[in-house]
């Protein structure tokens, strides 16, 4: 029995001088694993008389439960002290200021075609998509754009390989296909906006083999040029946020549209700086016109019943008028510190226009 004691007074030391949870597990290990110093002294309880074998089992279980108990005491103890200096090393200085995270800003792009949807959004018209990939006949011959046209030639456009029929697609070089297809499913009237990226082979400060348009169509009965001239000029006048702005039309050609006019705006420049509005020039912004009777025939419509205007305007060009930006090719450098200065946060898209009066 006196070597039991002297086992339990050791053992019961080494936990207390445990002076880590690693230390602790050792101790325990020692003396209770497979080969601990208690289990071999249970090992050895058959050798004895039973009368012994039953004092020293007794006593030996009496030292396992003492033991067992000072470790998990002595594990709690240790664990809240690791808590403690964990905590300590953790400390946070609430007196710093504290660090602002990134904030991700809206592209000076997505910005003006949010913009543009909520001007015509408010002179009703609703948003139409389609495919970027074309059939010859929804980007040219269905808007009346004959086969000799620039417009078809390999150094203007992007054309695919041929498919089974040895016809080749191309990247739609405007947004005018999705006209088409409208008006070929739905009856008028019809009132849309088209926003949506457009390819040309041409690459310069004003121009990107890949850009974004906005075309806008409007069918209906009755439809006249002065609808189109109200249309566009109170759109001018809400995008640039600048009510009594200068609007003209100059008298232009497409092949889609008869009559056809370039839209003008007024403006100035001071001190090498461009200002829009009142003032002695005029700064050419979209393209527009009555829709080509052969273009409402091609979809299936009576040019003597319905009419329509349509409109295009590149959605780079607008935003580099109204943001100040001088070099389009900087909208897809994927610059951080560009988009910084002149992104806009997320908080600020609601507000994106004054608004129309009503009855447009």
């Amino acid at each position: 029995m006196t070597e039991i004691e002297t086992l339990k007074a050791d053992l019961l030391s080494s936990v207390e001088g445990a002076s880590d949870l690693a230390a602790l597990e050792a101790v325990r290990l020692d003396a209770l694993g497979k080969k601990g110093r208690i289990s071999v002294q249970l090992k050895r309880l058959g050798a004895l008389e039973p009368e012994q074998r039953k004092q020293t089992g007794q006593a030996l279980n009496q030292v396992k439960d003492e033991l067992a108990e000072a470790i998990s005491a002595r594990q709690k103890l240790l664990e809240a002290e690791a808590l403690s200096a964990q905590l300590e090393a953790e400390r946070v200085d609430i007196s710093l200021p504290v660090q602002q995270p990134l904030a991700g800003n809206i592209h000076p792009l997505s910005r003006t075609v949010e913009e543009i949807a909520a001007i015509f959004a408010d002179m009703g018209f609703s948003i139409a998509e389609g495919p970027d990939i074309e059939t010859d006949f929804y980007n040219f011959t269905a808007l009346n754009i004959p086969p000799e046209h620039p417009a078809r030639q390999e150094h203007d456009t992007f054309y695919l390989r041929p498919d089974a029929e040895n016809v080749r697609p191309v990247l739609r070089t405007h947004t005018s296909p999705v006209q088409i297809r409208t008006m070929q499913k739905e009856k008028p009237p019809i009132r849309i906006i088209v926003p949506g990226r457009t390819y040309r082979s041409d690459h310069d400060a004003t121009h990107s083999p890949m850009f974004h348009q906005c075309e806008g169509l409007v069918i209906g009965e009755n439809i006249h040029m002065g609808h189109l001239k109200g249309c566009l000029i109170d759109f001018c006048r809400a995008f640039f946020g600048v009510d009594d702005l200068p609007v003209r039309f100059r008298p232009s050609f497409f092949p889609f549209t008869e009559p056809s006019a370039e839209v003008d705006i007024g403006c100035r420049r001071v001190d090498g700086k461009l200002e829009i509005g009142a003032g002695d020039d005029w700064l050419e912004i979209l393209g527009s016109g009555m829709v080509h009777p052969k273009v409402i025939e091609n979809c299936g419509m009576n040019p003597d019943e319905v009419q329509g205007f349509a409109f295009g305007m590149g959605v780079e060009r607008l935003a580099m008028l109204k943001y100040g930006i001088s070099d389009l090719r900087t909208f897809y450098d994927s610059d951080l510190r560009w988009l910084k200065h002149y992104g806009f946060l997320p908080i600020d898209v609601p507000a994106l226009h004054t608004g129309l009066d009503e009855g447009v």
